[in-house]
């Protein structure tokens, strides 16, 4: 490929742009992700604030929509929507927190303790079937991930 001069990238090919390549790979692996949540009506998102009540709940930590918000990076907005959607499916109970009349506190019903168990084992293995390639680097890339997530928002 001839290279324009009018360039304004400052990389030579798309693999040379970490950005890039990672909204592909997210890209991927969110399309891998929705396919499998399609047989427990779930969105990602919904699986996403879902799981992290039920590990609060199994952690034994009270729960609010707050919490959930800032532990998924899902801004609280997006958060309170969803959250009124696992309600209407009979998945999360919403209540008035006993001393901060502002926050909601979440609980999971049984029907959503049991969706949500049966998504997270199937979520999981489509996780380990997705980064398989990678072998024993997993570690590494969790690493820089978690690394990733310290820069200011």
């Amino acid at each position: 490929m001839v290279k324009s001069k009018d360039n304004t990238f400052s990389v030579e090919t798309a693999e040379d742009s970490s950005g890039f390549l990672l909204w592909q790979v997210t890209t991927l692996w969110q399309r891998k992700v929705r396919q499998v949540l399609e047989q427990y009506d779930l969105t990602h998102s919904q699986f996403v604030l879902l799981t992290n009540l039920h590990w609060f709940t199994v952690h034994n930590q009270e729960v609010t929509q707050i919490l959930l918000s800032h532990h998924s990076k899902i801004d609280p907005m997006t958060t309170s929507a969803v959250l009124r959607t696992l309600q209407k499916k009979g998945l999360i109970k919403r209540q008035e927190h006993i001393t901060d009349t502002r926050a909601k506190m979440l609980k999971i019903t049984i029907k959503g303790k049991k969706l949500i168990k049966q998504a997270i084992i199937t979520v999981e293995q489509t996780d380990r079937d997705f980064f398989a390639l990678l072998g024993d680097r997993v570690k590494t890339l969790n690493e820089m991930l978690v690394e990733l997530q310290k820069i200011p928002h």
